[in-house]
């Protein structure tokens, strides 16, 4: 009967990770991948308020010999030349089943912002990030990493 309580307690713990990458949430730090170049671009905290969440750039990842913080120079309205640290680059997404939907993706290079979607990938330790116009075909996605 011991060995059998013990070969269950040691499955149920076996088993606590896997339950707790399906309940993962993006909530946290994201280093962003330039899906173009492949290199690290910046840290983003994606925080939640709400059932909604948002995220702001923390650092940027720039050589040496340029700003380490340039302002948003082709942005518009009120985020026309804005530090990019600080910026909030993703705003309004809610759950919706196994993605967050429904939110809005800041391009801070272009001053653009583009409709977006997300979705946890492998265990939670990636951020699958779209932006798009009308319909998610039509758009660009990069993958975050979890910033440990």
């Amino acid at each position: 009967m011991r060995h059998l309580m013990r070969v269950s307690l040691i499955a149920a713990l076996l088993a606590m990770p896997a339950a707790w990458a399906q309940n993962a949430s993006p909530v946290g730090t994201w280093k962003t991948i330039d899906d173009e170049t492949g290199k690290p671009k910046a840290l983003v905290r994606i925080t939640e308020e709400q059932g909604v969440l948002t995220g702001r750039i923390e650092k940027l990842f720039r050589p040496a010999n340029e700003d380490q913080n340039p302002k948003c120079v082709k942005c518009e309205g009120a985020l026309k030349d804005q530090p990019m640290i600080g910026l909030t680059i993703l705003s309004g997404l809610k759950k919706d089943g196994n993605e967050y939907t429904g939110g809005e993706i800041l391009d801070p290079a272009k001053g653009k912002t583009y409709k977006s979607k997300a979705s946890l990938k492998d265990g939670g330790s990636k951020l699958e990030v779209r932006g798009y116009i009308g319909a998610p075909m039509f758009g660009r996605s990069q993958t975050w990493v979890r910033d440990q």
